[in-house]
């Protein structure tokens, strides 16, 4: 990764701190958390006002994405489903309702204080079938074929590199997958320097892809069947929009090398049924907690 690539990482990582940080520092205080962004194109109010009162307030006040994936990804129950850029948990809790007590919800964040933040949230909530894991989007810490959806909100166009985004949700799909994302994407017609006049890359405008370029990625990645509809515009020529696409049942790609028994989280068979812990001498809580990976369950 080159320095500048690291640099924006670094730099979309303390704005999520600091926005799990306001939300605890807020709960303590006399009047509750406060949404940490009030933009009507950006946060909660673009969910239903049923949905934001089910959840936890720290959860609602921490959304920062610019639409509700889980209003288009058609789960259902059983399903299990992947967020990526899980932040404070908003979009994990709600697919855990939705998918039910026999699917499972996944929540990946690369910011310990998100991730404390969500944890505390889904014990609020009440929700048992789900897991936070911590890692970067770029190299998901989950088994191929493992994920029936992955949805994300707002989060893929502030990844450095996206071609490994689209390579690795693709992975992790079983066949005949979806996504489901929510995301800004730029008119064709814009060039990056427009773009980021528009607004800077942590502000999700700068990093933004073109439709064009979305369509490209997913393509190059496997995906199929890939839908771009736009929603309500962000910035000048810069939209919300709703992305699909599947994972086609049988691909053409050459068979993927065999993956470490010890997938992640410091278990083997990680998230699977048959998980066992790596080290003879923990428990599986115990070595994902040692892993410091965020899962609990």
């Amino acid at each position: 990764m080159s320095e500048q690539s690291t640099d924006l990482r670094e730099t979309v990582r303390r704005r999520y701190a600091e926005a799990a940080l306001k939300v605890t520092e807020d709960t303590a205080a006399c009047c509750g958390p406060q949404p940490v962004e009030s933009d009507e194109n950006f946060g909660s109010t673009l969910y239903a006002a049923a949905e934001r009162d089910a959840l936890p307030t720290e959860a609602v006040a921490a959304s920062l994405g610019c639409g509700n994936p889980t209003a288009v990804a058609e789960l259902r129950e059983g399903e299990r489903v992947l967020d990526l850029g899980s932040g404070g948990g908003i979009d994990v809790l709600l697919s855990a309702r939705r998918v039910g007590p026999t699917g499972k919800a996944y929540g990946l964040d690369m910011t310990d204080e998100m991730l404390a933040l969500a944890l505390d949230n889904a014990a609020k909530a009440g929700a048992t079938n789900v897991e936070f894991l911590k890692g970067a989007i770029e190299s998901i810490p989950l088994p191929t074929d493992s994920v029936d959806v992955v949805i994300s909100n707002c989060v893929i166009n502030l990844s450095v590199d996206k071609a490994a985004v689209f390579a690795e949700t693709f992975r992790v799909l079983r066949p005949g997958g979806r996504i489901g994302v929510s995301d800004v994407v730029a008119d064709d017609d814009l060039t990056p320097d427009q773009r980021a006049e528009r607004g800077d890359y942590v502000g999700c405008i700068a990093g933004a892809l073109s439709f064009a370029e979305y369509r490209a990625g997913l393509r190059a990645a496997g995906f199929t069947g890939i839908e771009i509809t736009p929603t309500h515009p962000v910035a000048a020529g810069m939209h919300s929009a709703i992305v699909r696409a599947t994972k086609p049942e049988t691909t053409d790609t050459p068979a993927r090398a065999a993956e470490p028994a010890q997938a992640c989280c410091g278990v083997d068979a990680c998230c699977t049924p048959d998980e066992t812990s790596a080290d003879p001498g923990l428990t599986v809580a115990q070595a994902k907690a040692a892993s410091g990976c965020g899962c609990r369950s």
